[in-house]
């Protein structure tokens, strides 16, 4: 008996041990699912990117844009750095083209949505770049055991998923040209702002200018009509000599009532061109030569056509953009071959031999209800729409061309006919302000000459902005200036985080 007493201890002590053993290894593995918890969550702790909030107030942006202004410290140390020069004035009084152009390019909103469109597609880089993340499920099965310390098997299954022939190469390259047609787009919507800037301040400077002349028109044609009215007194002209004169003064001044309400108009437009209030420009005088063409007339139809097809930021736009079709194309092609995805696992069985289990798992698609046919589809109709897309830009660009090719020619050609008419009439001016002072005209016939004159430099006015209106066509047909300031079009390549 007390033999077999001391075989049952010998067992009992036995078995404490081995739940000692289990319990121990139980424990173990408890700290360690709590280790790897905890490294997880420091992984994805660390990793994270916090929000940082950044409301939108109406009332401060739009104060904002109420204090835009021409006097500003920033713009002139923009305009410093892209005009190569130092402003010893400032703030300037007097702003040419190249000056304004800069300014726009600071200011205007259009650029600051296309510098946002080029970010977001930058960030689309980033993201097609990236490789997917492998995830982790943590998984517990109930199986009550016998003397185990808990009833639940824990587990951890890692998903690992491996993209096959080169998708995540496709996937960069398609965001890249995206990337690269939305800089391009930049670049375009930086031209836009330059072309609309030039036909507004076209549109306010011959504003000026056209109501200084009908305003001496006016002076003019009131004396005339003066003194038509004291012959007509003095019996020496008929009344229909007198209301021929008269309806030359009424036209005179609705023309110069017409040309103060143009006036009135071309400095909001201005102003908004710019991308300032109509205030800002208070006290501001503009330059623009209306008889310059510098370097138009040097280029034939052929190099217009060239400059035009080659290099225009949207051509080069609508090129990338094609690309980024191909690139998807190619993307969903490869689609067709699915990706890998493995599933290593472990879980630890908590009974009385606290096993180890190990797995492995792989998923892959199996194309058996489609063959991707739908998306290769949409893909392929998508190319087909971007080159369509291209040969009708490339079509309008070449009538483009054509148009302002012939539009520019004319109107060299009437200003010259006109050049002649105004030193014909100004000679003939100036013999019968000779006969004047030998007395052999009278003052209304110097007056009549006088209108004559003033009325051919009208229609050479006119002819003028209309030369300037073509030039500005044909830099928009090639989207280049003739003058080709380093500033103003290089300016374009460093746009992105200049401007406010």
């Amino acid at each position: 008996m007390l033999l077999l007493a001391g075989g049952d201890e010998a067992q009992t002590t036995a078995n404490v041990r081995q739940r000692n053993v289990v319990s121990a290894r139980q424990t173990g593995s408890s700290h360690s699912m709590k280790s790897v918890s905890l490294l997880f969550a420091l992984i994805l702790w660390s990793g994270c990117v916090r929000f940082q909030p950044r409301p939108l107030s109406p009332a401060q942006s739009a104060a904002q844009l109420e204090n835009r202004n021409l006097t500003n410290s920033a713009l002139a140390a923009y305009l410093g750095t892209n005009l190569h020069r130092e402003l010893t004035n400032w703030p300037g009084v007097t702003w040419d083209f190249e000056m304004l152009t800069l300014a726009a390019f600071y200011y205007h909103p259009s650029l600051d949505v296309a510098r946002a469109d080029w970010r977001l597609a930058l960030g689309g880089e980033k993201t097609a770049a990236e490789r997917p993340n492998p995830t982790a499920t943590m998984s517990g099965v109930y199986e009550p055991v016998s003397e185990a310390f808990s009833p639940w098997i824990p587990g951890l299954i890692f998903d690992l998923p491996i993209e096959t022939v080169g998708k995540r190469r496709l996937r960069t390259e398609q965001a890249r040209h995206l990337s690269e047609a939305a800089r391009l787009n930049l670049a375009s919507t930086a031209w836009q702002v330059r072309s609309h800037l030039r036909l507004s301040l076209l549109e306010f400077v011959s504003a000026q200018q056209r109501a200084s002349l009908v305003r001496d028109d006016v002076a003019l044609r009131e004396d005339f009509a003066s003194r038509v009215e004291q012959q007509f007194q003095a019996g020496a002209i008929s009344a229909l000599e007198r209301n021929t004169a008269r309806l030359a003064l009424v036209r005179a001044q609705a023309d110069l009532a017409d040309a103060q309400r143009l006036l009135a108009e071309a400095r909001p437009h201005l102003a908004s061109a710019i991308g300032l209030p109509v205030n800002a420009l208070e006290n501001v005088s503009f330059l623009f030569d209306l008889t310059a063409t510098p370097g138009a007339e040097d280029l034939t139809k052929t190099q217009v056509r060239e400059l035009a097809l080659r290099g225009r930021a949207d051509i080069l736009g609508a090129l990338a953009e094609y690309a980024s079709t191909q690139s998807a194309l190619q993307l969903e092609v490869a689609k067709q071959y699915p990706d890998i995805r493995l599933a290593p696992g472990y879980s630890w069985n908590a009974g009385s031999a606290g096993e180890h289990d190990w797995q492995l798992g792989v998923t892959v698609e199996l194309p058996i209800l489609n063959h991707h046919r739908g998306p290769i589809a949409e893909a392929a109709a998508r190319r087909e729409a971007s080159a369509a897309h291209f040969l009708a830009l490339q079509s309008k660009i070449i009538s483009d061309v054509e148009a302002a090719t012939a539009s520019f020619r004319a109107s060299r050609v009437n200003v010259a006919a006109l050049d002649a008419l105004v030193a014909s009439q100004a000679a003939q001016q100036r013999r019968v302000e000779q006969q004047l002072r030998a007395g052999a005209a009278d003052r209304l016939e110097m007056l009549g000459a006088d209108l004559e004159l003033n009325a051919v430099r009208l229609a050479r006015f006119e002819t003028l902005v209309k030369l300037q209106q073509a030039v500005g066509a044909l830099e928009d047909a090639i989207q280049r200036p003739f003058e080709l300031p380093a500033a103003i079009y290089q300016s374009t390549e460093r746009l992105s985080l200049n401007g406010q």
